[in-house]
């Protein structure tokens, strides 16, 4: 069974957010993975 997050964002947040999703055609699932992935470094 899946854990679900939530956060809100404000309107900005938002719209930019949706456009980098829908250009690389990810899901809100798979933009955050990719964010996580760009992120993560040995110094954690």
């Amino acid at each position: 069974m899946g854990i679900e997050i939530r956060f809100e964002v404000d309107d900005e947040q938002y719209e930019r957010l949706k456009a980098i999703k829908d250009a690389r055609g990810y899901t809100w699932k798979g933009l955050m993975l990719e964010g996580v992935r760009a992120l993560d470094t040995d110094e954690t």
